[in-house]
């Protein structure tokens, strides 16, 4: 039993997906090659991170600007906003296939355009062109894959997009530093991202469409013969019959709410069971924005480099380390998620996460208040030019640590003996910056030299582990079950377009909160957002493990109650539910 009083599937484990797969790979085939998306998702939000400490060092107007920053790595999410948003049109009039084909065609152009980009706004423009097929990619490859998977095994096969988004990251990760000492490095980090969309788009050719959405098109005969390939022989006919029962229904439905979008919207929002679904979707997608993941996959250098960690070959080296446990999450998540369920991975996760965000905090803290002082007399040594100005000018400047300079955008020359002792305050120029390597001393710009930024280091994988099996991966995998067939591209688009909403609200403003609250005052208000969205999803979110989609659907008709809200009356109701669809 569980809250809400369902009774779940209690054989729906990693080794019954282990020994579906061994009976059937084509099923697997299915999941891998529509789960390529994922991998272009992945690698998208990994690459950026490492690719833009190279842009820095090519456009000086990039390196100055902390906006043009912020907008390089966030035009993608505002591209993949607006391709979530018709991503869910175009499955619902194209079918899953075809809109996945499409998308690949066109992060394979972005990917071109930013590898060839003479200026930074043409890498701008490339971004938004790769937002677009990510964000196509986003929505319909967990509902291909969930559409294809049997009931039993559809939470560990969907996880599998997950598992690829994470192997992306770990991907672009190694393409990062394969390309550091090459020339064009961070042209070449971004053009590769074209290979696995054009391997994608060659594998669907041969891949058929979903079943569920042929059989909405009338076309039974091929949903039977793709069924046939996925379920074992006396499943089949259960499988076409819950199919059959399910489009009548759509269909009594759309006599009387219509077919157009506008008639879609409304119908969906007035269906207690799409409502309640769309309340769920939208919670988890929002909340795995704001915990910060995505500002620590498209800034994980820079966050190592907050760290007190000056070069940028070593910042990717570790960062490569956080994507790795990323990976590492997520394949626990495809063990765990139909042993033991949707909600309860993704409240553990949330605890997890809050707890790392807290310490993670308090270490950024404790590394600023430790920070290495600053010489006046070095910084002058350097001529009047090169010095902060800021800091010669300050009244109080004999007070200044590295971490005032570097909050004044300036930057921190380590004295040439040890990292921790005084050091020059100095302008953030490529000038200045030659001038401070050339006496064999390390530039900080980003972060200020610290015996504990290693910890900082050491939590972020805490925080990357907590996150990737649980709020990392379910969302995905909840919104690909929860709504009915009738609308489920639909709400799968909406719930996508808040995620990719919320991750552009955390992305382009991630640098400026840096500046405002301070790293340990940024992970603060995200261990916050945690706290809040752990609240939302244990009041918001029921357990859809191990269930077919037409007991979704009922289970939603009946409501979710959690406790202490549910009373017994709800418990017993819950029962009746399960009971009429055994």
């Amino acid at each position: 039993m569980a809250e809400g009083g369902h009774q779940l599937a209690d054989k729906t484990e990693f080794t019954e997906c282990w020994r579906r797969t061994t009976e059937s790979p084509y099923i697997m085939r299915l999941a891998l090659s529509a789960g390529i998306g994922g991998l272009l998702f992945g690698y998208d939000t990994g690459v950026i991170s490492g690719a833009l400490l190279y842009i820095r060092d090519d456009f000086e107007q990039v390196d100055k600007k902390t906006w043009l920053q912020e907008t390089i790595v966030s035009m993608a999410v505002a591209g993949a906003i607006f391709g979530a948003a018709f991503g869910g049109y175009m499955n619902d009039k194209m079918g899953r296939k075809k809109t996945i084909m499409m998308a690949d065609v066109v992060f394979t152009l972005g990917a071109l355009v930013m590898a060839a980009a003479p200026f930074p706004w043409v890498i701008i423009i490339g971004r938004v062109l790769v937002g677009l097929g990510v964000g196509v990619a986003s929505m319909t490859a967990p509902l291909y894959i969930s559409e294809v998977s049997p009931a039993k095994i559809r939470g560990a096969l969907v996880s599998t997009n997950g598992l690829l988004i994470t192997g992306g990251q770990f991907l672009s990760y190694l393409v990062n530093l394969a390309f550091t000492k090459a020339p064009g490095t961070w042209r070449w980090m971004l053009g590769v991202a074209a290979i696995p969309a054009i391997v994608q788009f060659i594998l669907m050719l041969s891949l058929p469409e979903s079943p569920r959405w042929l059989y909405r098109q009338s076309k039974q005969e091929e949903a039977k013969v793709i069924l046939s390939k996925i379920y074992r022989p006396e499943e089949v006919d259960d499988e076409m019959k819950a199919m059959h029962e399910s489009v009548e229904a759509e269909k009594a439905e759309e006599g009387l709410i219509g077919q157009t979008l506008g008639q879609k919207l409304k119908g969906a929002w007035s269906n207690d069971v799409v409502r309640r679904g769309l309340y769920a979707g939208i919670t988890v997608q929002v909340v795995q924005q704001f915990v910060g993941i995505n500002t620590v996959m498209y800034y994980s250098p820079t966050i190592v480099q907050f760290a007190g960690i000056a070069s940028n070959s070593t910042a990717l080296a570790l960062s490569l380390v956080t994507s790795g446990l990323n990976a590492f999450g997520t394949i626990l998540s495809m063990i765990l998620i139909d042993r033991f369920g949707r909600r309860k991975l993704m409240l553990v996760s949330l605890v997890g996460i809050f707890v790392s965000l807290v310490i993670l905090s308090v270490t950024f803290n404790q590394a600023a208040h430790h920070a290495p002082p600053l010489s006046y007399k070095d910084s002058l040594s350097f001529g009047g030019n090169s010095t902060c100005k800021a800091y010669t000018s300050a009244p109080n400047f004999s007070s200044w640590n590295c971490m005032q300079c570097l909050h004044e955008e300036c930057a921190f020359c380590a004295s040439s003996e040890n990292e921790f002792l005084p050091g020059a305050c100095l302008a953030a120029e490529k000038n200045v910056r030659g001038m401070c390597r050339a006496d064999n001393r390390v530039w900080f710009s980003q972060g200020c030299p610290s015996r504990i930024g290693i910890l900082a280091v050491i939590i972020l994988g805490f925080y990357i582990i907590a996150y990737a099996p649980g709020i990392g991966t379910v969302p995905w995998v909840l919104n690909s079950e929860i709504y009915p067939l009738r609308f489920r591209g639909l709400g799968g688009g909406i719930a996508a377009v808040f995620n990719w909403c919320a991750n552009l609200i955390v992305s382009e403003s991630f640098l400026s909160m840096i500046k405002a609250l301070g790293t340990s005052g940024t992970f603060l208000l995200f261990a916050g957002f945690s706290l809040i969205g752990l609240v939302a999803i244990y009041l918001l979110v029921p357990e859809t493990k191990g269930l077919q989609f037409e007991e979704v659907e009922k289970l939603l008709q009946k409501g979710f109650r959690p406790f202490p809200f549910n009373s017994k009356k709800d418990v017993s109701k819950g029962k009746e539910v399960m009971e009429d669809v055994a």
